[in-house]
């Protein structure tokens, strides 16, 4: 199933341990990783409007079934960009980073299990933290709404954000939905195999991509070579605006979840007005 499926609210460990994440181990990985979103044509704007340091909580919109190129894109140009000693971790599905093999390796690159607690002790070391509020709903949502912002009413981040005292930026991606074709969530046929209760997942999708064609989400597909494209926006200072006690005013929370997913929709909508054709870009 999906990698990134990690977000704001999801159960999971309690602390992060930062000495696992190895800058040694990036810059001899990132050949690889420069090769894999060459194969996307990948282009990512407007690092200059990233704060110069962190903390702060970047926040995407997760496209790409199950395998999405949207964070591997974006860090591949981050380490590029910024370099690879800079603290920037993500968050993941507790799912992911459970198997065998995966998770120690994922946690070298600044993966941690999705959890409140982690979140906060990711921002209060002072690193940047990358969270896709929309998880399996929004990364499975079908092939017609893929040029939306489903972040499935996920108010984690928001709260997040207000309680620690951190900016947000949002960075949106065009192009990583159309790797693959998603033909339908299949929300009532996980909950009718229980796999919330196992696993914590909340869909069995199905998708059409090569080499096998139709299939159940949880089987890996070769990604088509979609132009991605990844913008990077101007930060917003929620916690200077409405102070430290925001985070318990759902009213507040509501009014900036609502204004991330505007803002992040309409540069989205841009985003989709350049291009010409669907994976051709």
């Amino acid at each position: 199933m999906g990698p990134y499926w990690g977000a704001v609210g999801d159960e999971g460990q309690d602390g992060v341990d930062f000495s696992l994440r190895d800058p040694a181990f990036l810059r001899r990985a990132r050949p690889v990783l420069e090769l894999f979103t060459s194969w996307f044509r990948s282009e990512v704007r407007g690092f200059e409007r990233l704060p110069s340091r962190g903390p702060f909580l970047v926040v995407g919109n997760h496209s790409g079934g199950q395998m999405p190129p949207d964070l591997p894109v974006l860090l591949t140009a981050w380490w590029r960009e910024r370099g690879e000693e800079e603290p920037v971790y993500a968050l993941f599905h507790s799912f992911f980073l459970g198997l065998p093999g995966v998770g120690p390796v994922m946690r070298r690159t600044g993966a941690v299990e999705a959890s409140v607690a982690a979140a906060e002790a990711v921002l209060r070391s002072g690193a940047v933290l990358i969270d896709f509020p929309g998880g399996d709903h929004e990364v499975f949502r079908p092939w017609w709404e893929r040029n939306r912002i489903e972040f499935g009413d996920r108010l984690g981040f928001v709260r997040l954000a207000l309680r620690t005292g951190v900016p947000v930026v949002p960075a949106v991606s065009v192009g990583a939905h159309e790797t693959l074709v998603v033909l339908a969530r299949g929300q009532a046929v996980a909950r009718l195999m229980r796999l919330d209760k196992l696993f914590r997942i909340k869909v069995m999708p199905l998708v059409f991509g090569p080499p096998f064609g139709l299939v159940p989400g949880g089987i890996p597909t070769l990604p088509l070579p979609s132009k991605i494209t990844v913008e990077i926006g101007e930060p917003l200072d929620w916690p200077a605006r409405y102070g430290p006690d925001a985070a318990d005013d759902d009213e507040v929370v509501r009014a900036c979840y609502e204004e991330i997913t505007a803002v992040m929709q309409s540069t989205l909508d841009r985003l989709a007005a350049e291009r010409r054709l669907p994976v051709l870009g």
